[in-house]
């Protein structure tokens, strides 16, 4: 395979990887896989793909401003602990191979396709919310998503989805703007995991610059493409999509 022909390879797969970034937090359901696929190893393949991943966050956020900027209280309050969590993971994998934590991730992303299908179907229970309840919701909430942090620091693949999930089912707010606080939330935190991975692990900077140059252009589009898609298909869709990456990461990781 030539070096034009990788670059190509590269640029195609970072425009698709991007959208479905921008759209569903899918982006390695592409990009990761095409990493591999040209014979990086599976911690440089992560460690390289979430540099790219900085370039589709900074697209997609660039697109959503709107929503940003009109819940900003809510957006900085995911960021502080995705960003604590993604501080601890880095350091995980610096010290733990990822082999162990891949065997797991399979079953993560099964998981955040149920919970989508699920926020989209459940019946809003008409109980009064007490403080305690709230109190409840809210360490929920904080909990799971200095999870995804660590787990975007540590492994990162399909974060995205992930935590898209999560924001969906616990933040009072349409898909729109879960999926704005989404993307701006893994571009800061893949950007910091770049930092210390920059110092720590093998990454391939010149795969690096193609995929995200595509990764930038598909982010930037996605996030206005998403406001045009009927969102129950959509999120439907999404799940569907995160079971199928179950099963592909579930066959890598297991045989």
């Amino acid at each position: 395979m030539t070096l034009l022909t990788t670059i190509m390879i590269l640029f195609g797969a970072g425009i698709l990887s991007g959208l479905l970034s921008a759209i569903a937090g899918l982006a390695s359901l592409v990009s990761y896989p095409v990493l591999l696929m040209l014979g990086l190893p599976a911690v440089s393949a992560n460690t390289t793909n979430t540099a790219a991943l900085i370039f589709t966050g900074a697209g997609s956020s660039l697109s959503s401003l709107k929503e940003l900027r009109a819940h900003k209280q809510t957006t900085w309050h995911v960021v502080v602990f995705a960003l604590i969590g993604a501080v601890i993971g880095s350091f995980i994998l610096v010290i733990a191979p990822s082999t162990v934590f891949a065997k797991v991730v399979p079953f993560l992303v099964a998981g955040s396709g149920g919970l989508m299908i699920w926020s989209e179907f459940r019946r809003p229970q008409p109980t009064k919310q007490t403080a305690t309840n709230h109190s409840a919701g809210n360490l929920f909430k904080n909990i799971t998503i200095l999870l995804v942090g660590i787990y975007i620091g540590y492994f990162g693949a399909s974060s995205g989805m992930i935590l898209l999930a999560i924001l969906t089912v616990t933040l009072n707010q349409s898909f729109l703007v879960s999926n704005a606080i989404k993307n701006f939330t893994c571009f800061l935190a893949n950007a910091l995991s770049l930092v210390i991975y920059a110092f720590t692990t093998k990454i391939y900077w010149w795969m690096v610059v193609p995929m995200g140059l595509g990764m930038f252009i598909g982010g930037y589009l996605g996030a206005f493409v998403i406001r045009f898609l009927p969102l129950r298909p959509l999120r439907v869709g999404i799940a569907f999509l995160a079971f199928g990456l179950a099963a592909y990461l579930g066959y890598t990781a297991y045989f």
